[in-house]
């Protein structure tokens, strides 16, 4: 509590020490004073210096607070209450010049008084200007009314008390007793002002000033100036009294109140002059001149014209204010009568839109009492059930229900009875007039504590077709909307259930893939492959019993669920009769179609604890008989899992083999030409060496490279490092050029911007485009051929050579090959290796080399293991060649050797 106080009074550190040294000062002067400590000389002197720094001090304290951000009329108001301190100091400055430097009294008037004078002009002034709460015309008559009052009722005791004394006294000239007069009557002014202003200060927020401090110290002062306008008159003043102190008070007061930092009061929602000092000051001050007059009358018997002239102003007043009173009071009746009138016509209104609401709702409303008796029942009711309201109020909201429907509203009713506002929600199926059954959501809640209720309020709505919808949505998210078997979740979900149930029994899962559906889709559209499917589905719906489940999981993939098998051959026998439906032909727009399918057959067992397994197993199964050859199936088992976690993790190894780089490297076989035996070029060939496994076979990783997509990036590395390497060699001879071969698969010409990667790779490198050369293989070309050859072009722009591998194995035509703008074809192993007279396979090759030289295109000859299969493919003109009779694949040191010293080939 004395810590919020001490708070209040001093909010700061700085602030409190000024109150400290302002209360020391005054305690100093007041000793000073009163002791009369030196004599009265130096108690004169004392009181004129400490009155002028009193003064000059609230002045500095007035202009510096006007110089802080505030509003305009607030620093308007301290820079004219800083004036009026600074005219009061400039007067004290001639008081001093007097008795202090001439050393004679101060003559009445004199200039001093000439300072004095302004002091409360400006005061009354700054404080007229201080920032007011807004008011109406009427509020604003009231608070002149209650401002003269004020002033009125102040004058007349301050006429009593003292100017009428002093009027009577008489002066020596009457500029001396208008003097005289004017300090108490500017005090009145002041106070007036003062009192007026704390009644009509904004409420709430920032106080622009401390009216407690400045009112206070304006108080101090006018005791001072009364006192010192009659012991003036009597001739009885002189400086250095006690009387000083009231001076030397006001302004510390003011400095104060100047000083104090800004804060924060607690908003009030009045306005002002509803608080108790706005409404009771008028007539305070009323009641302390009738006070201050009676008395007058109760001593002298009478009183002069001026208490006369100004009781009759006041009780003028009075009547001025009371009848403004009674407008301002017949004007608020007359507005809270329109308020009431409107309010009763707004609940009216509500209350007609409530009932309409209520009637027209699609909810029925029904209030039964606890008996279940119908107390109210909307209109609603003949819409929605058919009834009609009048049949259905004061009977048994029961005996509308089926046993059903009534045992669960009867719960309902037990549920809420005893806690009052509760509620439960039931559905329960109602009778319509009509005689069918409908779906209803009742919602039950206990209103008989309400006055205006009474009863259990029961809000029914018709969720028939809400209900039909949600079931339709549910079979939707569970069934295929193209063949309307079960989806992927209920086919899950089913294998579960058997599961559960299966006892010792076994369950098998069947998961089909169409073979040859893709060709469908592309040749006859989507149209025709979403017919396929429908009559797949119906095949397959026929060829299984009636207890089993047929799925479709998207695409061409179905899955059969055998609930119990008999025996493991049930399953194999259950494949066998769909591979035999689906063997026969379909009639798809008046075209017969052939298409097969792929199963693979999973049972439970200890590899098959759930669902997940066993739909997993039947998987791989059907990989592994896609594998098989179309039209087939096969049945799972473990090495299947075992194999695809080998490959899961063999992936994982490629990937971090190429994050590393370390374990990859690059082996180089020789390109022969074959009638000089020089090496003109070098075929890049990778080699992982695992650091577990150690050389794993390209044939092991290339093709897990290109199912994982992981074939991009190492291409993408294979084809730099080879380009490195041969700028390498280059530069060991200039004048030898040699040419680098890389293999690119099919995922790779997927790639849109492979022309950018190879462009790139020759620029980071600076291998000359001409000297490298892309391989790939006939069924690269073939699949998507337009797009194929757009990207061939744009190697060809590039300026890098193009060589078909393994030529002869495909089915390219003539016709693509003069599209393709090819430089070289390298003939297969396969017809290489059986070269040695006049066979087929010599034929052939001899037809391939002829082919090359008749399109320009040179001829490479891959596997040769033999001097004569060398001599023979030289004699018919093949240009080059690659084998082990002329070097294996080399690491890149050796190759580099070989370069150096080719009497090392065999040639």
């Amino acid at each position: 509590m004395l810590s919020r106080l001490r708070h209040v009074v001093a909010p700061t550190r700085g602030y409190a020490i000024l109150c400290g040294a302002a209360a020391g000062s005054t305690a100093v002067l007041f000793v000073a004073l009163v002791t009369g400590a030196g004599g009265p000389i130096v108690a004169q002197n004392t009181s004129n210096v400490a009155l002028f720094v009193a003064a000059l001090a609230a002045a500095w304290g007035c202009f510096a607070k006007a110089l802080r951000p505030a509003g305009r009329r607030v620093r308007s108001s301290w820079t004219l209450t800083g004036l009026g301190a600074f005219s009061w100091a400039v007067g004290q400055m001639f008081c001093i010049w007097y008795e202090t430097i001439l050393g004679t009294e101060v003559p009445f008037p004199s200039l001093a008084d000439a300072g004095y004078f302004w002091m409360m002009p400006f005061t009354a002034a700054g404080l007229l200007l201080l920032p007011m709460s807004r008011q109406s015309v009427a509020q604003q008559a009231r608070s002149i009314l209650d401002g003269l009052m004020i002033a009125a009722s102040l004058l007349l005791i301050t006429w009593v008390l003292i100017l009428g004394p002093l009027a009577r006294q008489g002066a020596d000239s009457f500029l001396a007793l208008l003097v005289t007069l004017w300090y108490p009557g500017g005090d009145v002014v002041v106070l007036t002002v003062v009192l007026f202003t704390l009644a009509r200060l904004r409420s709430g927020g920032q106080r622009p000033m401390s009216m407690p401090l400045v009112g206070t110290g304006l108080a101090a002062f006018t005791v001072s100036d009364s006192g010192y306008a009659y012991l003036t008159l009597i001739d009885n003043y002189g400086s250095g009294a006690v009387l000083d102190l009231g001076w030397f008070v006001g302004f510390v007061l003011i400095l104060l109140a100047a000083r104090k930092p800004d804060g924060r009061q607690k908003a009030e929602r009045v306005d002002a002059l509803a608080r108790p000092l706005g409404v009771m000051l008028p007539y305070l001050a009323v009641l302390g001149a009738l006070v201050t007059s009676t008395f007058e009358v109760l001593r002298h018997g009478a009183h002069d014209q001026v208490v006369s002239w100004t009781r009759s102003a006041i009780i003028l007043l009075i009547v001025g204010r009371q009848l403004l009173t009674l407008l301002e009071n017949r004007n608020l009746t007359r507005d809270l009568e329109d308020r009431v009138e409107a309010r009763t016509a707004e609940l009216r209104a509500s209350e007609q839109r409530f009932q309409a609401l209520v009637q027209h709702s699609s909810d029925v409303v029904t209030v039964v009492s606890l008996d279940g008796v119908v107390t109210y029942q909307s209109e609603s009711i003949s819409r929605v059930f058919g009834f009609a309201r009048e049949h259905v109020t004061g009977q048994r909201i029961l005996d509308f229900l089926g046993d059903e429907a009534r045992e669960r509203l009867e719960e309902a009713f037990g549920a809420v009875a005893d806690t009052p506002y509760a509620s439960r929600v039931v559905e329960i199926p109602m009778r319509h007039a009509d005689g069918h059954f409908r779906l209803a959501e009742v919602t039950v809640t206990n209103l008989l504590g309400d006055l205006n209720v009474q009863g259990l309020v029961l809000n029914s709505r018709d969720i028939s077709e809400r209900k039909e919808l949600e079931d339709q949505l549910v079979h939707e998210a569970f069934h295929d909307g193209l063949t309307k078997l079960a989806n992927r979740a209920l086919f899950k979900d089913r294998v579960e259930l058997a599961l559960r149930r299966r006892g010792d029994a076994d369950i098998a899962v069947l998961f089909l893939d169409l073979d040859g559906f893709k060709e469908v889709n592309d040749s006859l559209g989507h149209a025709a492959g979403d017919q396929l499917l429908v009559q797949v589905a119906d095949r397959l719906a026929a060829a299984v019993r009636p207890g089993d489940t047929v799925a479709r999981f998207g695409g061409d993939e179905f899955a059969v669920l055998i609930d119990i098998v008999g025996e493991a051959g049930d399953a194999d026998e259950l494949a066998t009769r769909i591979i035999d439906a689906l063997d026969l032909q379909f009639d798809i727009d008046n075209t017969e179609i052939h298409v097969q399918g792929s199963i693979g057959i999973a049972l439970t067992g200890p590899d098959a604890a759930d669902a997940d397994q066993l739909m997993r197993n039947a998987d791989l199964a059907m990989y592994r008989a896609k594998a098989a050859g179309e039209g087939t199936f096969a049945r799972y088992d473990p090495t299947m899992h075992s194999g695809l976690v080998d490959r899961l993790q063999l992936a994982a190894d490629l990937r971090r083999a190429l994050d590393n780089k370390d374990e990859l490297e690059l082996h180089y076989q020789p390109t022969i030409e074959l009638r000089s035996g020089t090496i003109i070029g070098f075929e890049a060939l990778v080699r992982w060496r695992h650091p577990v496994r150690g050389m794993i076979s390209p044939a092991d990783f290339i093709p897990l490279a290109e199912s994982t997509g992981l074939i991009r990036p190492l291409g993408q590395w294979v084809l730099a490092e080879a380009s490195r390497q041969c700028v390498e060699w280059g530069a060991y001879d200039p004048d030898r050029v040699l040419t680098m071969a890389v293999n690119v698969s099919g995922r790779q010409f997927d790639q849109p911007d492979l022309p950018a990667i190879v462009a790139g790779v020759l620029a980071d490198t600076g291998l000359p485009a001409e000297r490298l050369c892309l391989e790939m293989t006939e069924s690269v070309l073939m699949t998507d051929t337009e797009e194929n050859l757009a990207v061939l072009l744009s190697l060809k722009e590039i300026g890098v050579k193009l060589a078909i591998d393994d030529f002869g194995t495909g089915y390219s035509s003539l016709a693509y090959l003069r599209r393709f703008p090819v430089d070289t074809l390298k003939i297969d192993r396969s017809f290489v290796e059986r070269i040695g007279g006049a066979t087929p396979d010599a034929a052939l090759a001899r037809t391939i080399v002829q082919l090359g030289q008749s399109l320009g295109m040179a001829t490479v000859a891959e596997g040769i293991e033999q001097y004569a299969q060398f001599l023979a493919l030289r004699r018919m003109g093949c240009d080059l060649a690659q084998g082990y009779y002329f070097s294996r694949p080399l690491p890149a040191e050796e190759a580099g050797a070989l370069l150096r010293d080719p009497a090392a080939l065999v040639a």
